[in-house]
């Protein structure tokens, strides 16, 4: 959005700032300005100067030398500019001024050109003549300019005035960012509103004159709306004998500071009110009205209609359409047809200015593929009350300009008015909100300069239309600071009880897992979540593997980022592919991420996202190295019961007998083990990967961070040492158990501390050695005490086919 300061002071007439001084207060209250333009930039010492004489350069066919009048003198100017005579009133900067750029239209330099008098061909020039590219202009804001040569200024232009003040350039123009919130502001007025509130200054909207003949619009057309709930205002008003001509300056000045080109006098008014008043509007030649009707209706399925830009524009049954008696006219609210375009030929035509659904507008602007400044206005939801001021305003300038005669009377079809909303006010509500202690009368003040009503005797405040950002006391608490000034509120600490802030318990557990992977030298990795179907194949997945049914994304980057992942290993062997290719060693790597396991294909409700601690390495370190950090973090967790782990698990990416499921409290929690051959050749990795992963939700039931202390115990330990023969389809899981299970009360700790296969053991067997430790807590071990224990620990034992070696 932007607009310029003579057009804002237009209805604030006292504004006196400086730009800076505009920008930064205006920002403070709440309407930001990126930024703005000074139009009179390195524009110095320019008058109006008119021209006396004129006579050839005696040594240059090119150049001619001028007598100029400056009001004050008459100076000589030598210039080659083909397109003066005598009696023309231009442009002229004097000795020491500047202008702000070149005539070529080029990048205006940051400090301008400066004018000193001198010689060309030996004869005394005392200025120059201005272009309206060297007045750091174009011919977009000045469509009567010359494509090559000197502006020339109006005849009654007065010689040794302000050139740059005639020209309409003692101005600036500022780009605002309006949160969508605020449609108010996307017009001039609201901008206006909002400036007169900031600067404590009166706001003078525009007075609308009653216009119109002694004719009724009824008697010429009617109009009917059969879609209300995306049409819920539409009005109407009629011109004849129109004329065409081009705008007054102001108006062209006007737009063209807003970046819109003026045209003629019909469409700058279209234009003009649409920044005015944020309605947009539309206008139809009403002798291409066919039944001299307007009918607002859906389109149909597989329509097509020809827009003003000459393209065909391909519709459905959500696309609200401008009908006559016969054909579509227009799409509501993005843009009219070529077959009732304003023409130059045009007689007699009608003004739209209608309320459309935000919705549906910026859902048909997709659709269609036309997003045009109407739609932009449209979409973010208008006020239905301003449609009727709007086009009254439109009919009045047509008035004012003498384009044409005004038809009496209006057509409005509105059904269902909007009507105020009232909110409950309390100063000390508010107060207490802000922290601050403002008066009730000073809060009402702000409210009178941002035009909301306030009812005494029900303490409301009553909010216009047209502010449709206001609804909740909270809304105008934030109204009061805004204008109170949010750098005087002062710093108070929040009242309430005070609360012990820390982690949630889940993030807890995964900063406990960080942690754990990071003192193993683990770096912690991250990966896309989308990810392409070749990945399954490369994980080896059988065509029935649950992990294939993939939630597909609508709109991919590409088919390798088409589905989202159901295994975090795709992205963690990636990362550790790139690694090794790059000639890195020993690399670890770990990482917490979301996999997203549909419940049922084709959606019908959200995904299972499960977050996976996921860790992978090569180089250094074998499976029993990553056993080790699985088991060190259920530790640091709390999961002090035993781990058992299964290697049957269909795991069909991992080496068929170096893999493990993961099981604690008789449900899986994970998987570890070497990476199958085939799939490390997929991923082209030349060495032995180790992965694991953890599934954090099925963790959390088991984790506590509650920790008892033991005291030191009182009593010595009693250690046995047992070296066993044991079948090699024993694991080393199973005699643990027994050993745990049989060792009752008095066990405190086992540890396997040798495994031996070789000559001396018996094909099918192997050695397999454990140190056993007993103790009691309140007294000393005796020999027949721990005796008792390991003989139903042995006893166990060779239900396993196990013997003690001699």
């Amino acid at each position: 959005m932007n607009t310029s300061q003579a057009w804002i002071k237009a209805y604030v007439p006292d504004l006196n700032v400086s730009p800076q001084e505009y920008t930064d207060a205006m920002t403070l209250t709440g309407t930001k300005v990126e930024g703005y333009q000074c139009l009179d930039k390195n524009l110095e010492k320019i008058v109006v100067g008119e021209i006396l004489s004129i006579a050839p350069h005696p040594d240059a066919d090119k150049l001619i030398i001028c007598q100029v009048n400056i009001g004050s003198e008459t100076i000589q100017i030598v210039t080659g500019a083909p397109n003066v005579k005598e009696g023309d009133k231009v442009p002229v900067v004097l000795d020491g001024g500047k202008v702000a750029g070149g005539h070529d239209g080029g990048p205006l330099p940051e400090e301008g050109i400066k004018i000193k008098k001198g010689k060309l061909r030996g004869i005394e020039s005392n200025g120059m003549m201005c272009s309206i590219e060297e007045l750091g202009s174009s011919r977009e804001m000045y469509p009567d300019a010359p494509e090559s040569g000197i502006y020339i200024l109006p005849k009654d232009s007065v010689p040794g005035e302000d050139a740059i003040r005639l020209l309409g350039l003692r101005d600036a123009v500022y780009e605002y960012e309006i949160t969508s919130n605020r449609v108010d502001c996307y017009s001039v007025l609201g901008i206006a509103r909002e400036a007169a509130a900031t600067f404590r200054l009166p706001f003078y909207p525009p007075e609308i004159t009653q216009t119109g003949n002694q004719e009724d619009i009824h008697d010429y057309l009617n109009v009917r709306v059969e879609d209300h709930d995306l049409c819920p205002r539409y009005c109407a008003r009629m011109v004849k004998n129109i004329h065409l001509a081009p705008s007054p300056e102001w108006m062209k000045r006007r737009l063209a500071a807003c970046g819109i080109r003026p045209i003629n006098n019909i469409v700058d008014i279209t234009n003009y009110i649409m920044e005015e008043y944020g309605q947009p509007m539309h206008a139809f030649d009403y002798d291409c009205l066919a039944g001299h009707e307007i009918i607002v209706k859906r389109a149909k399925d597989g329509d097509q209609f020809q827009t003003l830009d000459g393209q065909i524009r391909n519709l459905d049954h959500d696309v609200l359409m401008i009908n006559d008696g016969e054909k579509e006219i227009g799409i509501a609210g993005i843009m009219g047809g070529e077959n009732s375009k304003i023409t130059d030929e045009v007689k007699t035509m009608v003004f739209e200015s209608a309320c459309f659904d935000g919705t549906n507008i910026r859902l048909s602007a997709k659709r269609v593929g036309l997003r045009t400044d109407a739609s932009g206005k449209y979409e973010k939801g208008l006020d239905p009350n301003t449609a009727e001021e709007a086009v009254n305003r439109a009919c009045q300038l047509i008035e004012e300009l003498g384009a044409g005669e005004v038809v009496g009377g209006i057509i409005d079809i509105y059904p269902v008015k909007r009507e105020e909303r009232r909110i409950p006010f309390s100063s000390g509500k508010v107060n207490r909100l802000l922290g601050t202690d403002i008066g009730e009368a000073q809060m009402k003040e702000y409210f009178k300069a941002l035009d909301l009503g306030f009812d005494e005797d029900k303490q409301e405040v009553i909010v216009p239309t047209w502010r449709q950002d206001l609804e909740r006391p909270a809304d105008i608490a934030e109204e009061v600071a805004r204008f109170y000034g949010y750098d005087k509120i002062p710093t108070t600490l929040p009242t309430g009880e005070a609360t012990t802030g820390k982690l949630s318990f889940k993030l807890r557990v995964e900063e406990v897992a960080r942690r754990v992977a990071q003192s193993f030298g683990f770096s912690q990795g991250m990966t896309y979540s989308f990810e392409s179907p070749k990945v399954f194949d490369k994980l080896l997945l059988g065509e029935d593997s649950p992990l294939r049914q993939a939630i597909t994304i609508m709109n991919p980057l590409g088919e390798d980022f088409s589905i989202m992942r159901t295994s975090p290993l795709n992205g963690m062997l990636s990362s550790l592919a790139t690694n090794y290719n790059r000639r890195n060693k020993d690399v670890r790597l770990y990482e917490l991420a979301n996999i997203y396991r549909p419940k049922t294909l084709p959606l019908t409700e959200l995904p299972d996202e499960r977050m996976q601690f996921t860790l992978g390495m090569y180089g250094e370190g074998d499976f029993f190295t990553m056993k080790g950090v699985v088991e060190e973090f259920f530790d640091q967790v709390g999961m002090k019961e035993k781990i058992h782990y299964n290697p049957d698990g269909d795991y069909p990416f991992l080496h068929p007998g170096r893999k493990a499921e993961i099981i604690y409290h008789k449900k899986t929690v994970g998987y570890m083990g070497e990476l199958h051959p085939d799939c490390g050749d997929a991923y082209k990795i030349g060495e032995k990967v180790y992965v694991a992963v953890l599934d954090m939700p099925s963790i959390l039931p088991f984790v506590s961070f509650g920790r008892k202390y033991a005291g030191i115990a009182k009593h010595p330990a009693v250690t046995r040492d047992i070296s066993m023969v044991v079948p090699k389809s024993v694991l080393v899981g199973q005699i643990e158990d027994v050993i745990a299970q049989r060792g009752g009360k008095l066990l405190e700790s086992y540890q396997l501390f040798d495994i031996y296969e070789g000559s001396q053991i018996v094909a099918g067997f192997k050695s397999v050695a454990y140190s056993i430790v007993f103790r009691a807590k309140d007294r000393t071990l005796t020999d027949e005490d721990v005796n008792a224990v390991m003989k139903k620990i042995l006893n166990g034992l060779q239900g396993l086919g196990i013997e003690l070696r001699a």
